[in-house]
């Protein structure tokens, strides 16, 4: 009767005694054990809350740092997002990797900073794919996996085409589900997805994302723009994915990586989606001639594609919240970039003000192109509804998620990123000494945002009516000038200087993505 008591409560805690079968027991003994296999229970480490914390990184593709409601957006119903924030810490002077997909995920997927980053720009490899990181890149995946977790990838992936050295399981990933390729995902109905290496095709015919709208049509007719769309909604299969992984792996440690496509265009959302938000606003159709997809009610598109995305983001919430996971499970939510400007597709982000009062948009080292919404949530780690105004980057998540495993050997020695996971459990923390960004795209251009300043500089790349460009360095004090309107150049030479130095400290070329104007 002990024996089989005792091996009730030695499998409860996850002990187990195939080996076990004394002959005889004595009266202490079997007390001894007894209590042993109750503290066990007490104290396993079974129980989800006494594992290594899981990690769910959520990454927009696009959203602009206005685009939800707790970053000041009025027009566009973000509940879960809100949410998010008002449980966890909100960030507001967080910057992608860059103000472009590809290198800005490099970025956060190396620890490293643009100017030694392997990917510093978007380049597509044919038929599928773009610019692939290197083999055996020390990955943020890649070293979690190493210290024993499982690791998938849904979403947009961007760093190596299939077959590739970069293609996702390849670089640390167990799992992966989504577009591997930029350019396939600008189309939400597409003919295919990846499921790990395998290509999978969907219920949706083949069309271009990039077309316009017939001359001959009625372009406020809603029944005109069926053809753009299919049976199967990329994102509703992909978010779907993710939470199969977390369910199949909750009584594992897992990074779930979720690159998220919306609100990347073109403009499409399923029609319970859009109807939330049809005569809401003022609506011109647009045609497609400004490149990809005509819609009817292209600012309704916009705003249901973040409405429904945040559905998915609370999905997810309540997920781990069923799976008994929540209070150990780090959840991120950020993008990948500032929101696309208006001479592109039919997004109309100044209606919006996707970029509140920051100047730029995508493509641009000013505040808008790469200031970036970020949330992080950890139940009984991170305060509720805090918010700091620590500067951060893409390349400080690797040591800051190992920091927060209590894993600092793990951080690679040359990774760039400087851990806050300090300000994150709300301790004090010295300020970040400086950030730097480049890449050769949108003319090229070069920052450097150190404490108050930013020094930024553009139009760094030769083309035939400027074979010569001249290096002009602007200077803002983003501290009285959040907007950066007034270049304070010609009366800081010394600030100027120090910048400058720091600048060209930080750049190593790049064979594959040079910049001579630089190197």
């Amino acid at each position: 009767m002990t024996l089989r008591l005792l091996r009730h409560f030695a499998k409860a805690g996850s002990i187990f005694l195939e080996d076990f079968r004394p002959l005889k027991l004595t009266c202490l003994q079997s007390v001894l054990c007894l209590l042993f296999a109750l503290f066990m229970i007490s104290t396993g480490s079974s129980r989800a809350e006494d594992r290594s914390p899981n990690i769910v990184f959520i990454m927009c593709d696009d959203l602009g740092y206005s685009d939800v409601g707790c970053f000041g957006q009025t027009k566009i119903r973000t509940p879960n997002i809100d949410r998010l924030a008002a449980e966890g810490m909100k960030f507001t002077q967080h910057y992608s990797g860059n103000a472009v997909c590809a290198t800005s995920r490099c970025v956060l997927m190396t620890g490293k900073h643009p100017g030694h980053a392997q990917i510093r720009d978007n380049r597509e490899i044919k038929p599928e794919g773009q610019f692939p990181l290197l083999k055996d890149t020390a990955t943020i995946a890649r070293v979690l996996k190493s210290n024993g977790y499982v690791t998938g990838a849904f979403g947009k992936w961007g760093l190596g085409g299939p077959g590739t050295t970069g293609e996702p399981l390849q670089q640390g990933f167990d799992r992966f589900f989504g577009y591997n390729c930029q350019r396939v995902a600008h189309n939400y109905y597409p003919t295919h997805l990846w499921d790990d290496d395998k290509k999978i095709e969907l219920k949706n015919p083949n069309f271009s994302a990039h077309q316009k709208f017939p001359a001959d049509a009625d372009m406020k007719n809603p029944a005109n723009y069926e053809k753009y769309s299919g049976k199967d909604y990329a994102p509703d299969l992909i978010m779907e994915q993710a939470r199969q992984f977390i369910k199949l792996n909750k009584d594992k440690r897992f990074f779930a990586y979720i690159p998220t496509t919306v609100p990347h265009l073109a403009l499409q959302v399923p029609p319970d989606s859009l109807a939330e938000y049809l005569g809401k606003f003022p609506e011109t159709p647009y045609d497609g001639s400004r490149g990809y997809l005509p819609h009817f009610a292209p600012r309704a598109a916009y705003a249901a594609m973040i409405t429904r995305m945040d559905m998915e983001v609370g999905r997810i919430l309540e997920l781990l919240r069923e799976l008994k996971l929540e209070d150990n499970t780090l959840v991120v939510f950020t993008s990948d970039n500032g929101p696309l400007y208006n001479q592109l597709g039919g997004t109309d982000t100044d209606f919006f003000k996707s970029s509140a009062d920051l100047r730029g948009l995508k493509g641009s080292l000013y505040e808008g192109g790469f200031r970036v919404p970020m949330i992080a949530r950890f139940p009984k780690r991170i305060a509720a509804g805090t918010t700091t105004e620590r500067v951060t980057g893409f390349e400080d998540w690797m040591p800051t998620i190992l920091d927060m495993l209590n894993l600092p050997t793990a951080i690679p020695n040359d990774v760039d990123g400087v851990s806050f996971a300090k300000t994150l459990l709300g301790q004090s923390q010295p300020e970040r000494e400086f950030l730097y960004r480049e890449f050769p795209g949108y003319g090229g251009q070069q920052l450097l945002h150190a404490g108050r300043y930013i020094a930024i500089r553009q139009k760094l790349m030769a083309t035939k009516a400027n074979p010569n460009p001249k290096i002009k360095t602007e200077l803002y004090d983003l501290k009285s000038d959040p907007s950066q309107k007034n270049d304070l150049a010609s009366s800081s030479p010394e600030i100027i200087g120090k910048l400058e130095k720091v600048m060209k400290e930080q750049h190593t070329p790049s064979a594959e993505f040079p910049m001579k104007v630089i190197d």
